[in-house]
């Protein structure tokens, strides 16, 4: 088996309603797949479905080569589940909430390391209503990677990290790629999908409406904008060709030329030209990171 997830013509509808509509997708084996969408999109109830919380109306889905509708225990202890929701109230402290975890799977993680991993080491004997929304999250992280996955379904899973809990959330994706586990990402903050996914697919109204790699999707739109001063005032054209731009106004310019910038088409661009300007999406104020 070299796909993790498959499903076809998958379909669930509510009334008159299609939360998902006959959506065809396949994640490989091992890879960061990362499923983005404006809030109403269909991806929630997508990944409920092949988590097996939800029944489709419709269609086929395959996960680890099993229907999560019909999954049993052995299916899932090879699956981790962080849901949207943080860690609640708890009689537990973070370190005997994930003791108690790890019993319930044949070869789970150390309780020690995998505190380390999500930088709890020094909140363990802590409970979740004690910690911020960030530590419960990264909580939440560690209860769902406690098994040692070979998929990990994430839904939104740095929602109020601050930058550096962010970055070291995103070591930890990358540690269990090297370890050969399968990520299923949905996220609203798209530096996040382009650092960490080998794949993206974009979906709209319960549709697929676009699956590429990051570079694929950025490559998307050809056109690049030189800007500059000119005499008369500031001026921009949007081209293919900007090294030949830039060319021209060296050559016609004595000296520098003023206030020069070229804008490539950021993978925010791609997804609004795709989705349509009017929904809304998160992005993080801190420059993306070279991809790994």
């Amino acid at each position: 088996m070299t796909d993790a997830i498959s499903i076809a013509g998958l379909r669930k509808t509510y009334g008159e309603k299609n939360a998902v509509d006959g959506l065809d997708l396949t994640v490989h084996q091992g890879e960061v797949f990362a499923l983005l969408g404006p809030n109403g999109a269909g991806k929630t109830t997508t990944v409920e479905i092949l988590e097996g919380f939800r029944k489709r109306t419709s269609g086929e889905a395959r996960v680890l080569g099993v229907d999560p509708q019909h999954a049993d225990r052995a299916w899932r202890e090879r699956v981790g589940i962080m849901l949207q929701s943080t860690s609640g109230r708890s009689l537990l402290s973070a370190r005997e909430a994930l003791a108690h975890a790890a019993s319930q799977y044949p070869n789970p993680r150390g309780v020690d390391e995998t505190l380390e991993a999500v930088g709890l080491s020094d909140k363990a004997n802590d409970k979740p209503q004690t910690l911020s929304g960030g530590q419960r999250r990264r909580l939440d992280v560690a209860l769902a990677i406690i098994g040692r996955p070979e998929l990990l379904f994430v839904d939104e899973p740095t929602t109020g990290f601050d930058p550096e809990a962010r970055r070291q959330f995103w070591r930890l994706i990358e540690s269990l790629r090297e370890d050969g586990a399968t990520v299923l990402l949905t996220t609203h903050y798209l530096d996040e999908a382009d650092y960490l996914a080998d794949r993206i697919a974009i979906i709209a109204d319960g549709k697929l409406v676009a699956l590429d790699t990051p570079e694929g999707l950025r490559s998307r739109a050809a056109l690049a904008r030189v800007s500059w001063d000119h005499a008369d005032g500031p001026r921009t054209i949007e081209t293919d060709t900007p090294s030949a731009v830039v060319r021209d106004l060296l050559a016609d310019t004595p000296g520098e030329v003023a206030g020069l910038t070229i804008v490539r088409p950021s993978l925010e661009d791609i997804y609004l030209s795709l989705i349509g300007e009017g929904h809304a999406i998160a992005t993080d104020s801190t420059p993306t990171e070279a991809k790994r």
